[in-house]
């Protein structure tokens, strides 16, 4: 046989209770104790008014990735922290020779924000090498658990694994109000290296996160895993409307060149363009500011913020030439200019690996569970880990679709379950 499991015959924990591991399909995570972990974890950060604000690199973050680092170690897995600040935990395998499976996440967190985005893939992967050391399971290949730093802020460390993060994204200021260079130095890495940390194509075998969803979709549909098939391109854009600014006493309404109006208008036409194509595309207007401001004026100028999503780059920008062309027709009609500046800051669409998306549902199948294909509306470290390696996503759901808040919530069996779906992906890839 080409691979070779040392596995004896040994105890494990579900859930608090124990019973015999008769085979590698047997093998279940602790739930009791990644849910004990989410909570120890949730303390870094914590203020006096209950709110958390453990963002990157600071204080908080550097206590929470010192006790992350305890786990580590605690595991026996070998610690090291690279030139961008990731923390790498890596455990031998049978075959040196072999390329390392990679899984994890990341444990900063936006201001304010939950105790399980991030978190709940942070504490999965560290329940993998729990369990397999627990059931004496050496793998073929070495196995590499990655924290990566600043994920909320740009996901910086996987930019840097990826060879994507440039000089300019380093001098970038943080929540923590450092900068990417001054906070990687803050948490042991040496941003003047970080072009070392670079993986080429073919360094790591596979990467696999666990992570919330962060919507609502699984939760309403009581699916108990998702299977990513990708996660979205981000496409933004700048506009300004210009009317004219004039006396909103004596002006009549059919003289006036009102901007804000104009942009009234634009807004529902981005939504009518949005969802007249099939898919899961989605389009937002998030930002509005009017000009002059005032009551008794009528709105001169409008800027407004739109954003695109969708795993096509090609349907992004279809859908932007069919918003451009309906706002032609509304400046027209209103009297009014309308004009685009694309802001350069796009995030392509990145796909999981089609066979690692089989591997996840066999695993869901294999263990029992309810399952959905579906896309990833946010970003994740894995959209810039697919770029040189094959990729997969699992999701467990977020009660009530609610993330980044304080009330973000997943339930300890999800969980669980997400983390046993992770195990078995490992195995079965590391049976290849």
């Amino acid at each position: 046989m080409s691979i070779k499991y040392v596995l004896f015959f040994s105890f494990i924990s579900i859930t608090g209770f124990s019973q015999p591991a008769k085979s590698l399909k047997d093998i279940r995570v602790n739930q009791d104790r990644i849910e004990k972990r989410i909570f120890e974890l949730a303390k870094f950060g914590k203020g006096p008014d209950g709110k958390s604000y453990r963002v990157a690199f600071s204080k908080a973050d550097q206590e929470g990735r010192a006790y992350y680092i305890g786990l580590l170690k605690n595991a026996g897995l070998e610690v090291s922290i690279d030139y961008a600040g990731n923390i790498i935990g890596r455990r031998k395998g049978n075959d040196p020779t072999k390329k390392p499976i990679a899984f994890g996440s990341h444990i900063d967190m936006v201001p304010d924000g939950g105790n399980y985005d991030g978190c709940v893939g942070s504490m999965g992967a560290i329940e993998v090498m729990e369990v397999l050391n627990e059931n004496k399971i050496i793998t073929e290949h070495p196995l590499e658990l990655i924290i990566f730093s600043n994920e909320e802020g740009g996901v910086i460390g996987s930019m840097a694994i990826a060879g994507q993060l440039k000089k300019e994204g380093l001098d970038v200021v943080t929540n923590s109000g450092l900068t990417n260079r001054e906070g990687i130095k803050a948490i042991g890495g040496n941003p003047d290296n970080i072009h070392l940390v670079a993986r080429k194509p073919g360094d790591i075998k596979a990467y696999l996160e666990l992570h919330i969803e962060q919507g609502g979709i699984l939760d309403a549909e009581n699916n108990q895993i998702g299977v990513v098939e990708g996660i979205v391109g981000i496409d933004e854009w700048e506009i300004t409307v210009e009317g004219f600014a004039n006396h909103a006493g004596t002006t009549p309404m059919h003289k006036r060149q009102d901007a804000l109006l104009a942009a009234s208008k634009l807004v529902i036409a981005v939504n009518e363009v949005i969802n007249s194509y099939e898919g899961r595309q989605v389009g937002t207007v998030g930002k509005v500011a009017a000009s002059p401001g005032a009551y008794n004026v009528i709105p001169g100028k409008v800027m407004l913020g739109l954003e695109i999503r969708d795993l096509s780059s090609e349907k992004i920008v279809k859908l932007f030439r069919d918003i451009e062309k309906r706002a032609a027709e509304i400046a027209l009609n209103t009297g009014t200019k309308i004009s685009f500046r694309n802001l350069n800051v796009p995030a392509k669409p990145a796909l999981m690996t089609s066979a690692i998306q089989d591997k996840i549902t066999e695993s869901a199948k294999m263990l029992g569970y309810s399952y959905k294909r579906m896309q990833s509306g946010a970003g994740h470290d894995a959209q810039e880990m697919a770029q040189i390696a094959p990729a997969g996503m699992i999701f467990v759901p977020s009660v009530g679709g609610i993330s980044h808040s304080p009330k973000e919530f997943t339930k300890a069996v999800d969980m669980a379950n997400g983390a046993n779906v992770l195990l078995h992906t490992v195995l079965a890839l590391d049976k290849q």
